[in-house]
């Protein structure tokens, strides 16, 4: 091999990465982005090489038919960045691939290497940190590319793929446009859906109980709750079957609310004493530093933010080196982490605070090769959260607090408690008062661990009694009847699914925040969220239910979860995988367990499977109504679900929970419904019945009867009500757009319109969006003209100036980096590339590294789309050019000659 004077290569995932390892590597390395992966399975046929269009596989990009071999292409917009790693790898001495260490980082280290087909020595690079020493430490041990990794991720990208596509086709044929199934993702909605099921089935039960105050001889007052009479418990929700709402033992207290208020009433003149004083130590240790699964569940409890928000913000403090590999299992620090944290617990919060024993923490790790180390702040001295807030964005500085706070909190001393209970005694009747007080904080001072449920939260907090000694006499100032109905099992929110997904392992840790996006896609239309609790969707409802009946192992968990530790067993060479991908596609009679047949079962279920059965779901049948007595159904047709009745149809109103959906309230929709087919009158210019009707998306107005092949609806405006609508208001509706006259500028027609952002008017291409409280129905032609001739306020006429423009230039392509204002909100743009800011984040809090990590994201999204579009608007602008001088040269010349000009020599 020819030796080389160049520089050393290096290879990262992402500009940022690059950025902060250039830092620490010198003039001796050139560090270059892959922006992602560089090759991947092509997306559809229409990706896929002319040589291999016509197979019967090609829609998938695996070679079903030949073990399975996956055909990689190089995705139109990597390939700008591919030659630049080329031309880059012709000069340098050595190849370092330093993508990130775990099955994904493995994959595209292995797809580089094939790729570039490296003549220069190629070391594997892995680090947990990017520091000086982590980084130093690693080129000191590098290895070669972890091929059981590779053929692990290529396995889960194969199984995901055949899955995926084969499933989706079938979806897309019974249930709807925009359906999909996924191996982890059908098994997460199921969960979602199974939750609301439990939901919809709970049948709730109402009990009563007697609050009392109570004071003390030295005038405290104490408060309590009613634990039993005349020897029968009290009773609590857990007392109540949730499939009857009767309660589950017969020795207990139940009382209705007269029993309540008349036992209230007699005790108020009792006479109380304290029966009993129990006083209980105990103590609370600190939670384990955090992995990526703890940190999603614990940043979306504290800081509200999703999976997504949560590991964006993650993957760039990891990537400008403020904290450790963001995907891990594993709950272990390193000896030096250790050290630094103990360090930090002695010079912030003292030494009675440092637990005497250096903390262990034991972790499910299933994956040795994956799991290293618990995320921490990098380094070995930790830096305090604010010695960098300058340097973070929102998002970035409260996690890494957060995760500052955990590692620290991990090596502090047990917090001490104790509880107290009081029990007092009168008139048959015991209460009972209980109270939590803190000894000593301990670990508390630095953290304290959030909840699901904000009520348990709050119970758990410090609640002092007075003090009291048994046998002391109490006087009860007040007795109140209180009524308690049992509630259904809590929906499930982003923390709590990630929770459970990984108690049943399903999926991996890096997976979750991707999964949640994908359950909660706009367009999928499966889940959506109601407050912080995860809703399913009707659509979702079905989707389960034929994928339970038809295809009920693909959705099994102890299935999902068996092909997951199948993967990882591939990572640790411990098993092979073309097998398990024939039984999985083809199927294998041999192996009843894990025989699943894909193919065939699609094949098979394709003429089997009814869409009117699994997108039916019976509410009931009325039994008290004398004239609709047919059974109530939902159905989820292509616009939605609606409601239907024999022959009576009610849509179901969006953001209607499905739980909320009973037959009392479906009969009021449908009741609703039929009075919307008796028009309000009749258009007294066509003739034609009005109607008032409530679809999906709000109330409208309908002209022409339902079988009017030329109907039409007009929506209410903003603030209308149904029942302040007349049959004149109607009318004015339904002659939107309306034309006020023409634009005395330019004689053209000027209309006013109602549109989706709200009411406007609009003269040839321009528009102006009425002011408030100016209706498009009340608008004149004299204001309208106003509004025309004044300059807008928005869009590419007058355009806004930055919120910010950076001092620095782009790396990428020398532009200047700026923050504008636009429709949807603020975002970052360098001229070529465009990203929106996240939520709740201030551009002047957004730090010049944090911007260009936006862009970078946006760029491996779209690639260079944008550019492509404008160079070839560029070009056609140019042949217009040309198109243009040459018409002028031409009528020059032709005047010239009619003068009898000579043309030049």
């Amino acid at each position: 091999m020819a030796k080389t004077t160049g520089k050393s290569l290096v290879i990262v995932e992402s500009p940022a990465k690059a950025r902060t390892i250039s830092k620490f590597l010198g003039k001796d390395y050139q560090v270059e982005a892959s922006i992602g992966h560089v090759r991947d399975l092509p997306e559809g046929k229409k990706d896929v090489p002319d040589k291999y269009r016509d197979e019967p596989w090609a829609y998938l990009g695996v070679n079903v038919d030949d073990e399975f071999q996956p055909l990689y292409i190089v995705p139109t917009d990597k390939k700008k960045q591919v030659a630049k790693l080329k031309a880059a790898l012709k000069d340098a001495s050595s190849l370092y691939l330093a993508t990130d260490e775990d099955r994904e980082g493995e994959a595209i280290s292995w797809h580089l290497h094939e790729l570039l087909k490296p003549k220069v020595p190629v070391h594997r690079l892995v680090f947990h940190e990017i520091t000086k020493e982590a980084i130093t430490e690693a080129l000191e041990t590098t290895r070669e590319i972890d091929q059981g990794m590779v053929r692990a991720q290529e396995t889960r990208r194969i199984l995901d793929r055949l899955y995926g596509y084969d499933m989706s086709q079938l979806l897309w044929r019974k249930v709807g446009s925009g359906t999909s199934a996924g191996r982890v993702q059908s098994v997460a909605v199921r969960l979602v859906v199974q939750r609301e099921r439990e939901r919809i089935a709970f049948v709730r039960a109402t009990y009563w109980d007697i609050e009392a105050l109570f004071e003390t001889r030295s005038k405290e007052p104490l408060s309590a709750t009613l634990s039993s009479l005349d020897g029968k418990r009290a009773p609590s929700g857990k007392d109540f079957d949730p499939d009857t709402g009767k309660p589950t033992r017969e020795d207990l207290l139940l009382l209705d609310e007269k029993g309540a208020s008349e036992l209230a009433t007699r005790l108020k003149s009792t006479d109380f004493t304290v029966s009993k004083v129990e006083v209980k130590p105990f103590t609370e240790r600190p939670r384990a530093p955090f992995t990526t699964s703890t940190l999603q569940q614990e940043a979306n409890r504290k800081l509200g933010f999703t999976a997504k928000r949560a590991m964006g913000a993650a993957q760039k403090l990891y990537e400008n080196g403020y904290i450790t590999y963001m995907r891990t299992d594993s709950t272990t620090l390193s000896k030096e982490a250790i050290s630094a944290a103990r360090n930090l617990v002695r010079t912030v919060y003292g030494e009675k605070f440092l637990h005497p024993d250096v903390r262990v923490y034991a972790g499910k790790v299933k994956n040795a090769q994956e799991a290293h180390e618990a995320i921490r702040p990098a380094g070995t001295n930790f830096r305090t959260p604010e010695s960098i807030r300058g340097e973070l964005d929102p998002d970035q500085f409260r996690l890494y607090d957060l995760i500052w706070k955990r590692t620290v909190a991990c090596q502090m001393a047990d917090a001490t408690k104790q509880r107290s209970s009081i029990s007092i005694s009168g008139g048959g009747a015991v209460f009972t008062a209980t109270g939590t007080s803190i000894l000593f904080e301990g670990f508390l001072r630095a953290y304290v661990e959030g909840s699901d449920n904000p009520e348990a939260e709050l119970a758990d907090k410090e609640r002092l009694l007075p003090n009291v000694s048994e046998k002391d006499p109490l006087d009860a100032k007040e007795m109140e009847a209180k009524s308690h109905t049992t509630q259904p099992p809590a929906r499930f929110t982003e923390a709590s699914l990630t929770r459970t997904l990984e108690e049943k392992g399903i999926g991996r840790p890096s997976t979750f925040a991707s999964i949640i996006g994908t359950i909660t896609d706009e367009r999928r239309n499966y889940i959506y969220k109601k407050g912080n609790a995860l809703v399913p969707s009707w659509r979702a409802f079905s989707v389960t239910r034929l994928m339970e009946e038809h295809f009920g192992p693909l959705v099994d968990y102890e299935f999902t979860a068996d092909m997951e530790d199948f993967l990882d067993s591939i990572s640790r060479d411990e098993t092979g995988f073309l097998e398990y991908l024939k039984r999985f596609y083809f199927g294998d009679d041999s192996d009843a367990k894990n025989n699943i047949g894909l193919k065939p079962r699609l094949e098979k279920k394709l003429d089997e499977i009814d869409p009117r059965v699994t997108a039916k779901f019976s509410l009931g049948t009325p039994e008290d109504d004398p004239e609709f007595r047919e059974e109530v159904f939902v159905r989820v047709g292509k616009f939605g679900p609606f409601l239907e009745q024999g022959e009576r149809k009610a849509p179901i109103p969006d953001g209607l929970p499905p739980d909320e959906m009973d037959l009392v309230k479906a009969m009021e929709l449908l009741a609703s419904a039929q009075v919307e087919e008796e028009p309000i009158g009749t258009h007294p210019e066509t003739g034609k019945p009005i109607y008032v009707k409530v679809g999906r998306f709000g109330p409208y107005i309908q002209l022409g009867a339902p079988d009017d092949d030329e109907k039409r609806n007009q929506s209410l405006l903003k603030g209308m009500a149904i029942e302040d609508l007349t049959l004149e208001m109607a009318c004015k509706l339904l002659e939107l757009p309306r034309t006020l006259g023409n634009f005395p500028d330019n004689d053209q027609p000027i209309q006013a319109f109602d549109g989706r952002y709200g009411p406007y008017i609009k003269c040839e291409k321009d528009t102006r969006s009425l002011p408030a409280g100016v209706s498009p129905l009340e608008v004149t032609l004299d204001e309208a003209i106003t509004l025309l001739r004044q300059p807008k306020t928005r869009g590419r006429a007058t355009p806004k100036e930055p919120l910010r423009v950076y001092e620095e230039k782009s790396p990428v392509n020398e532009g200047e980096v700026k923050i504008l204002d636009g429709r949807f909100g603020p975002y970052v743009t360098d001229g070529d590339v465009n990203a929106s800011l996240p939520k709740g984040v201030d551009p002047k809090d957004l730090s010049f590294n944090s911007a260009l990590d936006l862009l970078a994201e946006r760029l491996a999204k779209v690639g260079t789309k944008k550019k492509k579009k404008a160079t070839k608007k560029k070009a056609a602008k140019k042949a217009t050019t040309k198109k243009k001088t040459a018409k002028k040269k031409a009528t020059k010349k032709k005047t010239a000659k009619k003068k009898g000009v000579k043309k030049k020599p």
